[in-house]
């Protein structure tokens, strides 16, 4: 999300007559950050405060601080960062490029979201990409469903699908400017269309979008008590859209998801990946776990490591257990101590890469059509793509691959990649 906004802000500024510079060269810097966890606002603290040097010797350049990040620090930052110019929530991105004009003459500019369900949009799509050839659109801002230890409801409001021609003409806009593959944002994209009470939900959108022309469509990501077996019929219907699913579990411990006020319980989840897996065999699924929830027990704990091992997820993005003032579970008794929690953190991370490797090396021989999208920030010389189940892929090749398609065959595996060799250029 935040490089799509970032994208679209760049776009916008660009058209308005900015120059994209170096950043010695730069009057003004513009951070798009994350609160979501902990350690995300104490990387943005510690940006903002390299430009202590520049700003004391040449009282430039000015900052600009968006996205969540901002909506959660507010206007404090002015105090503690003189050379911050510019504060702006998500939901203002509509107004942020007169914002970043306005703060270029030296005015503070505050666009912080008030009303949660106000929505000031920024009506761009992402011609300025940071990648070529894949982007990003977002179908619904915010969310409802107030998880405890979850801040999104609080810095990006309440939940607001886009109307679906304005995302269907998003992504048409994409396609005409060489886009081939698009992933589809939300905070819960399978609550899509419950704000229109007309019946057109996700597995609708999501059909129609398969049907424009985009060579290959993702979504991230899913809630599991709204994964519904006609979404997964679509995503078995259109061969364009990637056979790869991300579904949140966060604990495998009934008594913390319902402290999480997660709206399902263990044996739920567990009948939901089963009914992906029975319309899509070669799903590549993913999820998300919290280890050291407040109140967490061993016994607890205990419950998510097998719920790993009995899934057997293709990933699993885990984290320890972050505080966010404002959450209720920031206030919950049992608070575990952080060598705790990074502990079965570690644990967590150990069983899952045995898992994903395991996995993965039963993919050696067979062969996969790629988008090569990049050159591979692990590794001289070698360009990157994903799987059709969002698998990454390292190969060697010269940059003349990067925007083909290519099938590749898998000659080696790790736990968080696959290496493998073109055997066919397709376009």
């Amino acid at each position: 999300m935040n490089v799509y906004d970032s994208d679209r802000t760049r776009t916008a500024l660009l058209r308005r007559g900015w120059i994209e510079a170096g950043e010695a060269e730069a009057d003004m810097i513009v951070f798009t950050g994350c609160s979501v966890r902990g350690k995300a606002e104490q990387k943005v603290w510690s940006e903002l405060g390299r430009y202590a040097p520049l700003w004391n010797a040449a009282r430039r350049p000015y900052v600009a601080l968006t996205g969540c990040v901002a909506q959660s620090l507010g206007d404090k930052v002015f105090s503690r960062y003189p050379w911050v110019r510019l504060v702006s929530g998500p939901r203002h991105i509509g107004l942020l490029p007169e914002g970043l004009e306005r703060a270029m003459t030296g005015e503070r500019v505050t666009l912080l979201d008030e009303d949660p369900r106000e929505f000031y949009d920024l009506n761009e799509f992402s011609e300025a990409r940071e990648n070529r050839y894949r982007g990003y659109v977002t179908i619904a801002h915010g969310c409802d469903n107030f998880c405890t230890y979850c801040i999104v409801p609080h810095v990006r409001g309440r939940f607001l699908s886009r109307p679906p021609m304005e995302v269907l003409h998003e992504v048409q806009a994409l396609i005409g400017n060489g886009v081939k593959e698009i992933t589809l944002l939300g905070q819960n994209v399978n609550s899509y269309g419950n704000d229109f009470r007309n019946g057109y939900g996700f597995a609708e959108l999501l059909r129609e979008a398969a049907r424009t022309g985009v060579e290959r469509l993702r979504f991230v990501t899913s809630l599991p008590q709204d994964f519904t077996e006609k979404i997964a019929q679509v995503m078995a219907d259109e061969p364009n859209v990637c056979p790869s699913l991300n579904l949140p579990i966060q604990s495998g411990s009934d008594r913390i998801l319902k402290l999480m006020n997660r709206k399902y319980t263990r044996a739920e989840y567990m009948e939901k990946a089963r009914m992906a897996r029975s319309f899509l065999p070669d799903l590549g699924l993913s999820s998300d776990l919290i280890a050291g929830f407040p109140g967490e027990t061993e016994e607890d704990f205990q419950e998510s490591m097998s719920a790993l091992s009995e899934i057997r997820f293709d990933l699993v993005h885990t984290a320890a257990y972050s505080e966010r003032a404002g959450t209720p579970a920031a206030a919950m008794p049992g608070a575990l101590p952080q060598e705790v929690r990074m502990e079965r953190l570690n644990r967590l991370n150990k069983l899952q890469d045995g898992i994903a490797f395991s996995i993965n090396r039963t993919l050696v021989g067979r062969r996969y059509r790629i988008l090569v999208d990049g050159t591979a920030p692990r590794g001289e010389g070698l360009l990157q793509g994903r799987t059709p189940t969002d698998k990454v892929v390292l190969l060697a090749g010269t940059e003349e691959l990067v925007g083909r398609f290519v099938t590749v065959e898998i000659v080696s595996a790790e736990s968080w990649c696959l290496k493998g060799t073109v055997v066919e250029e397709i376009k």
